[in-house]
């Protein structure tokens, strides 16, 4: 790691101006104007490499690509058939769980003492509150709910791209490892996620930044955006605990007493988690009802993990199911064998906190009765597609590979929730 260098001296053989002699009274200093919006927002973008700048090139291009689809896809798939008028323009975004965020930020959790206790229950407590604030804050500004949460996901995303481009350069010596890395991750087969009212991109934009500044030994700063993570997600607990394995290993390799001074940082993100149990104690006098909501919801009831798997294999090739809830049962148990690869891969090159956060992840996700969102989940493990972009910089083929299997399955993956078909 490099350190930041003193400041600079003028070389000996240039004369240094005099002091100003001290009877010298310098008149009153007057406040100029405020620097303008468009001002700070050049000395923001200047701080850009044209690295970052090529990433959030691509990033914009694929929001552009993803509009497209939307557009034409709320004329081609028409809520019913034969109707004459398109659905509204926003309409393909609001759909599944960018409902739940909406009635939260704008109902509460427990809108009119309704509750678990309430015949007909949403389980909306199932959902972590930091999403539905933000929402709810961006509204003040944003009239329309759906525009305001797109509006989230695009800084966001924006975010959380350039962040997983910088640690693909921090762990990657090709000069295109942030690019590769970020085209990957933008056309992967659930990237529609990242543009919707979900939490995916919000989660990144601080999960991401935050494992980035533990990379970098900036402790503090890792434990404040990860502790904004687990607002967003449970999955930031995961986080905290691949970053506290992180601060235990270079502590041990720093050998220095002083550098376990910091180790409390690493407890700062289970705040935010224990704060909303405490919430939702208060309410409802269950520590869990979040946890028990997930259940009641989306059969997250724990089981062994070969329950688990036989249960989505029955699902997805037992004629049990119709074909598209099979077929979503099928892309589970794929995105669960990348998930058992990538913990497998980390493992043999001894990167234990990698490790570490995707092992919890899918061992949370691999313990229900049947595998859930899944494939989603596979957004948030940045070590996939750091290491599928070093797959592709040292084998060319890979890279044509794997945009010949994603550009489609991208497609009809958003096609799908985009119209409403998402879920079977």
């Amino acid at each position: 790691m490099s350190t930041i260098s003193p400041g600079l001296r003028p070389p000996a053989d240039r004369p240094v101006p005099p002091e100003p002699r001290a009877s010298a009274r310098p008149g009153p200093r007057i406040a100029g104007p405020p620097e303008p919006r468009a001002g700070r927002f050049r000395r923001a973008a200047a701080r850009l490499t044209p690295a970052d700048r090529a990433v959030l090139w691509l990033y914009l291009l694929t929001r552009i690509s993803l509009w497209i689809t939307a557009h034409f896809a709320r004329w081609l798939f028409p809520a019913s058939p034969g109707a004459r008028e398109a659905a509204p323009v926003l309409a393909p975004f609001q759909r599944w769980d960018a409902n739940h965020y909406l009635h939260i930020a704008r109902d509460g959790y427990f809108p009119a003492g309704a509750g678990p206790w309430t015949s007909g229950w949403d389980n909306r407590e199932a959902f972590f509150p930091g999403y539905p604030f933000l929402l709810r804050a961006v509204h003040t500004v944003v009239p329309d709910w759906t525009a305001a949460g797109l509006l989230i996901s695009f800084v966001a995303g924006a975010v959380a791209v350039l962040a997983l481009a910088r640690i693909a350069r921090a762990y990657l010596p090709e000069g295109a490892a942030g690019r590769r890395t970020a085209a990957l991750f933008l056309l992967s087969p659930c990237a529609v996620f990242l543009a919707v009212g979900y939490t995916e991109a919000l989660f990144l934009a601080f999960a991401l930044p935050g494992w980035l500044a533990a990379v970098r030994h900036r402790w503090a700063l890792a434990a404040v955006l990860t502790a904004l993570a687990t607002t967003v997600r449970v999955s930031g607990l995961f986080l905290a605990a691949a970053i506290a394995l992180l601060f235990v290993l270079t502590a041990r390799e720093k050998r220095d007493r002083r550098s376990w001074r910091r180790a409390g940082w690493t407890l700062l993100p289970a705040l935010p988690p224990a704060a909303y149990s405490w919430y939702l104690h208060a309410y409802t006098g269950d520590w869990m009802a979040w946890k028990h909501a997930q259940e009641r919801g989306w059969y997250r009831t724990f089981h062994t993990p070969w329950e688990a798997w036989a249960n989505t294999w029955n699902g997805a090739f037992g004629h049990t199911q119709t074909t598209g809830y099979a077929l979503m049962s099928q892309a589970e148990l794929a995105a669960m064998l990348v998930g058992l690869a990538l913990v497998a891969v980390l493992l043999y090159r001894r990167r234990w906190p990698e490790a570490l956060y995707v092992g919890l992840s899918i061992w949370a996700l691999g313990t229900s009765y049947w595998y859930t969102s899944i494939p989603r989940a596979t957004l948030l493990w940045w070590p996939l597609w750091i290491g599928l972009a070093a797959l592709s910089l040292r084998r060319p083929w890979f890279r044509t590979a794997y945009l010949s299997v994603a550009a489609p399955v991208t497609t009809l993956v958003a096609l799908t929730f985009l119209t409403g078909r998402w879920a079977g």
